[in-house]
């Protein structure tokens, strides 16, 4: 397969500004930002995943792909072995540090990989981790629908995204999928090294909003084909924080916007013996969030089961990482 067209959507890796980090970055010459990610297609895994909210993965799950590294570097990250590029444990030792990989795959084998899942009857990709990948992302959709296929597209994202650039992808993207991880900055600072995640990511937010609206339309499977879901995965110890973000999201956004409450963080290696982060979420904290959820009128979504901190354990040193 030759797709040597659609690669000058690439052209702008060249002086990379794609996210709130603003790098500047080439990412052809070598040069490389916060996500130490170069101009190729850094993918740490394409495989179909049935994890996701219901109205995203339906019956069949969803083809997700995972793009490795990440303009964020949250100590605690669920996904670390793929998405750490910088080692913040608390107590740093070179020792720790993991080396990271680029992941590299060549475009043909990206294609033939999605086109494989689509032709099994998986009828949505999702994009994990897209921010500092969008280029690549467009090339792959206007090569999937080049070759006939359309997909529903889904762009799940940690929120730090610049809301210009998602102006870009409006009438591309079906579905957002974003976080909004927090609206305190001294957690974004200490936790995920941008304390201006909570300004970024509000105005991603209402920019995916103004694309989006409240409706979640969904197909007659109940299986969602356009709209936004917010997720918030609450922390141990951070409850106000949680709160905060409901109360923003429902003053700021919408109180009908559909939202994904979840329950799943555990403590990987890195923060199992910090203070507030080396252990799971307790029952207390959690119904303190629900019930805000409640008090403030957002009943549209999903709250996970408390006990989900055991099931979601991803492992991408195997091929399908979470089975």
């Amino acid at each position: 397969m030759k797709f040597g067209a659609f690669t000058d959507l690439l052209e702008e890796l060249k002086n990379c500004a794609l996210c709130p980090r603003n790098c500047h970055a080439d990412r052809f010459s070598g040069s490389k930002g916060v996500c130490k990610s170069d101009a190729s297609f850094n993918i740490a895994s394409i495989c179909i995943h049935r994890g996701e909210e219901p109205a995203i993965c339906g019956t069949t799950g969803i083809c997700n792909i995972f793009f490795a590294g990440c303009n964020l570097q949250c100590i605690y990250c669920q996904n670390h072995q793929i998405s750490r590029t910088i080692h913040h444990a608390v107590t740093p030792r070179l020792h720790d540090r993991p080396t990271f990989h680029l992941y590299r795959i060549e475009l043909s084998d990206v294609i033939t990989q999605i086109t494989t899942i689509l032709d099994q009857g998986v009828n949505r990709v999702g994009f994990v981790s897209p921010s500092h990948f969008i280029p690549q992302m467009k090339v792959i959709i206007n090569i999937i629908h080049s070759l006939g296929y359309k997909p529903v597209w889904v762009y799940n994202t940690n929120g730090y995204d610049k809301a210009e650039t998602l102006r870009t992808l409006e009438g591309m993207i079906d579905i957002y999928l974003p976080d909004f991880k927090y609206i305190d900055t001294e957690l974004s600072g200490q936790y995920s090294g941008a304390r201006d995640y909570p300004e970024y990511a509000a105005k991603a937010l209402k920019e995916m909003y103004r694309q989006k609206g409240n409706s979640l339309i969904t197909d007659e499977n109940n299986v969602a084909e356009s709209g936004i879901i917010i997720r918030h995965l609450v922390l141990p110890g951070h409850v106000e924080n949680s709160l905060g973000v409901l109360r923003f999201l429902a003053e700021e956004i919408s109180p009908r916007i559909h939202v994904s409450l979840m329950a799943q963080y555990y403590p990987t290696n890195l923060v199992k013996n910090h203070v507030n982060l080396g252990r799971v979420v307790s029952n207390f904290e959690y119904q303190q969030v629900t019930d805000e959820m409640e008090k403030l009128g957002m009943f549209n979504g999903w709250i996970q089961e408390f006990e989900s901190s055991e099931f979601y354990r991803p492992d991408f040193n195997n091929l399908h990482p979470f089975e």
